[in-house]
C-alpha cells in the first residue's frame, strides 16, 4: 500500500479502477458513494465556513470565547475530584519521549515508558491488594462496565444481572447499560440505607442469575461504606462477583479491598496527576490473578533478555487489534499511557506517607465544613450520619436551587442534589477559600 495507487488519486486506496468496479458491481452498487447514506445536511460541501485568521488574531479571538467564562471557585464533586499537581508532572510528563510516544509496540525502544506503566501497574496491586492492573480504561464508567463484562465471562453458572447501588451516578449506570445490551445484562438497583448499602434489601435482591454487584468506597455523596465485607459475603455466597469504586487517594486509607472481598476494583485515577476537567479521566481497573486473561485492554511486564537484563513489554493484549475476534475481551482502543504516567508521576512525587496525608486532609476538611456549615440556621450538615470523604450532603430549610443560584453569582458552585440538599466537596485545591464560602453560605440560606 505504500504510496497508494494513482488510478485512485488516494495514497490510501491502491485499488485500480477495475479492481473498483468489480467490488461494486460484487455489492451491487454504482458507486463508491451509494455505499454511504450520509444525510445531506451534514455531508462536506468543500467548505469548512471559519474565516480565515492569523495566529495574532486568532489568539485574540480565542481569548474573547474564553473570557465568557465566569471564573468560580468550585466546591463541586460527584466523580470529579481536583487536587494540586506539582509543577514536576509538567516537566517529566512533558518530555518528547513521553509525550510523542504512543503504543509500545516496539519495547526495545520503548523501555522507559513500559517502566513507568509498569510502576504504575504496581501501585494499583499495592493499594487495592489484588494482583493485576492495567493501564488501559478510559475512566470511571468504562472500567465498571467491562468489569460487568468480565463477571459474565468468568461466573460459572448462567445468570445476566447486575446490582448497582440507586446512588450511581447517572452518567455511569448508562454507560453501563450501553455495554452490556449486547451480551444480554440487565442492570437493576439496590436500595440504599443514609447513604450506604442497605445489607438487608441487597440480601433480597440477591438470587442465582446475579453475576456482578457494585459498591463504592467512598459513594457518590461521600460516605464511607460500613458494610464492604457483608456486600462481599452476600455476592459470593451466590457465586457473583464483588466490584468495588473508589480511586487512588482514598484507596491509601480506607480498607483494602482485597481484605473485604473484592474481585474487581474500578474507578479513577486521574485524582492524582490531572486536573479535573469533567469529561476526561484515567480508569483504574484492577482484578484477581485468576482473572489475568479476561482483563481488557493491555498488561506491562517485566522479563529479562537474552543478556539476563531486566526488560518491559506488553505481555497480555486481550483486544481484538492484537488477536483473534472472537478470542478478545473488549475493543478498548487506547492504553492511557501519558495520562496513567502522569498519576503514577504524582503518586511517586507523594510517596506513600504523603498519599496518606493527603487522603486524611480529605477527611479532616470534609468534616471541619460540615461542622461549620451546620452551625447556620436553617442548615443541616452533614445529612447522612456517617464519616465522609472529601464531600458531604448538606439539608437546607430553604429551597436548594436558589441558593445554588446565589452563591454561583457569588463566585462559588456547589451541586444541587435534591430539593433542599446541596452537595459540597472540599480538597487541597479549594480549602483556601472555606472561610468565604461559610460566610456566604450563611448569607444566602436564611
Amino acid at each position: 500500500m505504500t504510496g497508494g495507487n494513482a488510478s485512485t488519486g488516494s495514497p490510501y486506496a491502491p485499488h485500480t479502477v477495475g479492481e473498483t468496479a468489480a467490488m461494486l458491481d460484487a455489492a451491487g452498487v454504482e458507486s463508491v458513494e451509494a455505499l454511504f447514506d450520509i444525510p445531506e445536511s451534514v455531508r462536506f460541501d468543500g467548505e469548512f465556513g471559519i474565516e480565515k485568521r492569523s495566529e495574532q488574531a486568532t489568539r485574540r479571538e480565542l481569548q474573547r470565547i474564553l473570557g465568557k467564562n465566569r471564573n468560580l471557585t468550585e466546591f463541586l464533586g460527584r466523580g470529579q475530584y481536583s487536587h494540586y499537581v506539582p509543577s514536576l508532572v509538567d516537566h517529566i510528563a512533558d518530555r518528547s519521549e513521553f509525550l510523542t510516544s504512543y503504543t509500545q509496540y516496539q519495547p526495545e525502544v520503548t523501555q522507559g515508558f513500559l517502566q513507568a506503566l509498569f510502576e504504575y501497574q504496581s501501585m494499583l496491586v499495592e493499594l487495592t491488594g489484588l494482583e493485576i492492573a492495567n493501564a488501559s480504561m478510559y475512566d470511571h464508567a468504562t472500567a465498571l462496565a467491562e468489569s460487568a463484562l468480565l463477571a459474565s465471562r468468568v461466573r460459572q453458572t448462567s445468570g445476566n444481572k447486575v446490582l448497582v447501588p440507586e446512588y450511581l451516578l447517572s452518567g455511569r449506570k448508562s454507560v453501563l447499560e450501553n455495554y452490556t445490551e449486547g451480551p444480554g445484562l440487565v442492570v437493576e438497583e439496590f436500595a440504599t440505607d443514609d447513604g450506604n448499602v442497605d445489607a438487608d434489601a441487597l440480601a433480597e435482591s440477591m438470587d442465582e442469575d446475579v453475576v456482578m454487584v457494585y459498591a463504592e468506597n467512598p459513594t457518590t455523596r461521600g460516605t464511607i461504606e460500613e458494610n464492604l465485607s457483608a456486600i462481599g459475603d452476600l455476592a459470593h455466597d451466590r457465586d457473583a462477583l464483588f466490584c468495588l469504586g473508589s480511586d487512588p487517594v482514598a484507596l491509601s486509607l480506607l480498607q483494602k479491598p482485597a481484605n473485604v472481598g473484592a474481585d474487581v476494583v474500578v474507578g479513577d485515577s486521574g485524582t492524582l496527576g490531572l486536573p479535573a476537567s469533567y469529561g476526561m479521566g484515567l480508569g483504574l481497573f484492577a482484578t484477581r490473578e485468576e482473572f489475568v486473561r479476561q482483563v481488557p485492554g493491555r498488561l506491562v511486564g517485566v522479563s529479562e533478555d537474552e543478556d539476563e537484563n531486566r526488560a518491559f513489554t506488553l505481555t497480555l493484549q486481550t483486544r481484538e487489534q492484537h488477536i483473534r475476534r472472537e478470542r478478545a475481551t473488549s475493543n478498548i482502543c487506547t492504553n492511557q499511557a501519558w495520562v496513567a504516567l502522569r498519576t503514577a508521576i504524582h503518586v511517586a512525587y507523594l510517596g506513600s506517607s504523603g498519599l496518606v496525608e493527603l487522603a486524611e486532609k480529605c477527611v479532616t476538611l470534609a468534616d471541619d465544613l460540615a461542622e461549620r456549615l451546620d452551625d447556620i440556621s436553617g442548615v443541616q450538615a452533614p445529612v447522612h450520619d456517617r464519616y465522609h470523604f472529601r464531600e458531604f450532603v448538606a439539608h437546607t430549610d430553604q429551597p436548594a436551587p436558589p441558593i445554588v443560584a446565589d452563591l454561583e453569582e457569588r463566585g462559588f458552585a456547589v451541586h444541587e442534589v435534591g430539593e433542599h440538599e446541596v452537595q459540597v466537596c472540599v480538597t487541597d485545591v479549594n480549602e483556601h477559600a472555606v472561610g468565604e464560602f461559610v460566610t456566604l453560605f450563611q448569607e444566602v440560606a436564611r
